[in-house]
């Protein structure tokens, strides 16, 4: 995506914490200009109230939708009529849902029959199938904003030992095929090409895993050899047990 792409952001405020809204957009803001901010709640309910200041702040516009049944939620179909409707309407480059419900993969999988880029941000309870349908999932607990800290920056997510993604099966499939796909007849995959197979088949971001760039974490798996082109400053793997 470039910089100047825009996108949109609809927040599910009943299943996110407004502690985890300024690492959101920090995460947004690498792929473009989040120029559509909107949160969706019943903002006459209490629960909601240590939202206020974080609207004003980061200038989101609230969308009020009362409770009209205790066993329907209304700010869900209202949530996902106004996505719609501004997929058809406006000129949007990227959408991003701020949820941890599944009632949103639908809408999600429909932004993405248009081609459209969706990334998903929620806790690590989010159910599958929702992440599976983005084209990017973050969990909200690596961004969350440290309440303890005094300079109130967000908290820095754990990074995981190389042996805990090593141990991580679902990870270590997802790049040994990656490379596998992607590798020239030197058994060598370009940084670059390996990431665009990553994201295009997968909800898959390094952030989950306490690691900010793609290239750390795969130095961190240490199950590739590195090189790195001084002159190009392109980074390229090779399978360890690579038979040349």
């Amino acid at each position: 995506m470039k910089n100047e792409d825009h996108i949109a952001l609809f927040i599910d405020s009943d299943n996110i914490s407004h502690r985890a809204l300024e690492g959101i957009l920090n995460e947004l803001s690498k792929y473009g200009v989040v120029n559509i901010r909107q949160a969706y709640g019943n903002w006459t309910k209490d629960n909601l109230k240590n939202w206020e200041e974080k609207l004003l702040e980061f200038a989101i516009k609230p969308i009020q939708q009362f409770d009209y049944s205790k066993h329907k939620n209304a700010t869900d179909i209202l949530m996902t009529i106004d996505a719609i409707d501004m997929l058809h309407t406006k000129k949007i480059d990227a959408f991003a849902f701020a949820t941890s419900d599944s009632d949103f993969t639908p809408v999600v999988m429909r932004v993405q029959q248009e081609g459209i880029k969706v990334f998903g941000f929620g806790e690590k309870k989010t159910p599958q199938a929702f992440m599976a349908a983005c084209s990017q999932f973050i969990f909200t607990e690596n961004l969350m904003q440290n309440i303890n800290s005094p300079t109130s920056e967000p908290s820095q997510p754990v990074k995981k030992t190389t042996k805990d993604l090593k141990n991580d099966k679902w990870l270590l499939n997802l790049f040994k095929n990656a490379h596998l796909q992607t590798m020239d007849e030197f058994g060598w995959s370009n940084l670059a090409d390996l990431g665009t197979y990553i994201n295009n088949n997968s909800s898959f971001s390094p952030v989950n895993y306490g690691y900010k760039k793609l290239s750390n974490l795969l130095r961190a798996i240490d199950i590739f050899d590195i090189y790195m082109d001084e002159e190009s400053k392109q980074m390229s793997v090779r399978d360890k047990n690579y038979e040349v």
